[in-house]
């Protein structure tokens, strides 16, 4: 293995390899950066002013890396044979039929990179898995790898590496990231291997915050560290099941519970759900793991956080229809957010969807406003069967397309509506004329806040019916007929 890095290739220009590649080419100006993607479209994309992807702060870190040492292509190829270094950044979606449908990882995208990294290979290379994968997916690639490279000489070493980012404030977390964890093989050309990729990192990353370990240790923690993580968010969207049934309160719940410092005060907002490409993913492919190795018990734990993320989406649906009358048919409802957290216009997952499904199954009137989520993508979103939103080509027309419209203001949005659901946490709608809304709206008018975030006791006053998630109940929400 080369002791210097000279060219870094990353296949995938997606969310996760496009603003990190960016990052590396900043921070590592004597290292050439190359994202490539088989997506001409995408590429195209990155090269221009209107970027993919919507990422605070993405925008001036790769206008300042790019045409520089950053670049995008679709010369595959030849950029991957060029490099010293190739991170894999491609889709790990859920299998859709199979053993293992529903669950288990789809490695299809991964196998076929490495079988291209392995025919273009002319030199040695260390190979990064950057997606999140099942634990011994390295074993496996490294097969791949050696059995599909004719040149004996050309030697490759696999490391995982993975993103421990949160969209929103990825640009953050790659600067100023709480730990680099990189895994390799305790042999001496692995732990070379880990010492070149740490090279790369130390031009930002403070020594101390680079971490390494096995490679089936680095694979299955950022499987856990997702896993921990909806663990949180479904253990305060179950509490706020109980606040709501006895009048307590889960904001003053969670504050309580955040101040001791064994727990903390990160993940405890109650919220209509978890949502993301990879939170549901990840524990659905932990829980596969755990079956297949005979860990009954232990999948069935970590599938009840998932169990607790689709009831709490289904609990929100029920509330809303039992609040207005038990009701909703021919009724116009409007969505405010459909990205599943702000400063994104990511809907992979979103709780939103399974919310404005189930409004659609009982013959409501949806209209959506996102900030950052454009029509095309809603539309497409709510025709996708589930786990099939990473799959290409699997989208198909929706039968209740009619009964969907998205406008770009939310104002129109509100107007002659019966209902308002809060399904994002974005800024702007904490600052919005709810004066104004009301006014327009048909009375009684519903407020229905999936995230927590609007001033609850301003908006009764007003003239709104109010239901807040873990929040003592509206009167009127208690007794709908009375």
């Amino acid at each position: 293995m080369s002791p210097r890095c000279k060219k870094i290739a990353c296949i995938g220009a997606g969310y996760v390899g496009g603003p990190t590649m960016a990052m590396v080419a900043l921070k590592c100006p004597d290292i050439e950066v190359v994202v490539v993607d088989i997506n001409e479209v995408r590429i195209k994309a990155w090269n221009s002013e209107e970027l993919p992807i919507y990422e605070p702060g993405l925008d001036d870190v790769v206008k300042a890396a790019r045409g520089r040492n950053l670049f995008f292509s679709s010369d595959v190829k030849r950029h991957v044979g060029e490099a010293d270094i190739v991170f894999v950044s491609v889709n790990t979606p859920t299998k859709t039929r199979g053993v293992g449908a529903g669950k288990a990882a789809d490695l299809a995208y991964w196998e076929g990179a490495a079988r291209m990294i392995a025919s273009v290979s002319k030199t040695s290379k260390i190979v990064v898995e950057k997606s999140t994968v099942p634990v011994k997916t390295a074993e496996a690639i490294e097969k791949v790898l050696r059995r599909n490279c004719s040149d004996p000489a050309v030697q490759f070493e696999i490391l995982s590496n993975p993103e421990f980012l949160a969209e929103g404030t990825a640009i953050e977390d790659l600067e100023r990231p709480d730990r680099v964890l990189i895994g390799g093989k305790e042999t001496p050309s692995g732990r070379s291997a880990v010492e070149v990729l740490k090279s790369v990192y130390e031009h930002w990353v403070p020594a101390e915050r680079i971490l390494t370990a096995n490679l089936w240790s680095a694979e299955l923690s950022k499987l856990t560290a997702n896993a921990f993580l909806a663990q949180r968010i479904s253990s305060i969207n179950s509490i706020s099941a109980l606040c709501e049934a006895t009048g307590a309160d889960v904001g003053q719940v969670a504050h309580s519970i955040g101040t001791d410092s064994r727990i903390g005060g990160k993940f405890l907002n109650a919220s209509v759900g978890f949502g993301g490409s990879c939170f549901q993913k990840d524990i659905l492919n932990l829980v596969y793991i755990c079956e297949t190795l005979g860990l009954k018990q232990v999948a069935d734990y970590w599938a009840s956080v998932v169990s607790i993320n689709d009831y709490q989406k289904q609990r929100f649906v029920e509330r809303v229809i039992e609040a207005m009358f038990n009701t909703i048919s021919g009724k116009k409802i409007t969505v405010l957010g459909f990205a599943f957290k702000k400063d994104t216009g990511d809907t992979r997952e979103t709780p939103a969807l399974d919310v404005c499904q189930g409004l659609l199954q009982d013959n409501a009137r949806l209209y959506i406003y996102d900030p950052k989520v454009t029509e095309n993508q809603i539309h497409a979103d709510l025709a996708t069967p589930k786990f099939e939103w990473d799959h290409p080509g699997s989208r198909t027309p929706s039968r209740k397309q009619d009964s969907i419209k998205v406008l770009q203001d939310p104002y129109e949005a509100a107007q002659d509506s019966h209902a308002l659901c809060v399904l994002t946490e974005w800024d702007e709608f904490k600052k919005y004329d709810y004066e104004r809304i009301y006014d327009s709206m048909m009375k009684p008018a519903f407020v229905f806040d999936g995230r927590n975030i609007l001033d609850h006791e301003r908006l009764r006053k007003i003239g709104f019916i109010v239901y807040a998630l873990g929040k003592p109940l509206d009167p009127f929400i208690q007794k709908p007929y009375s």
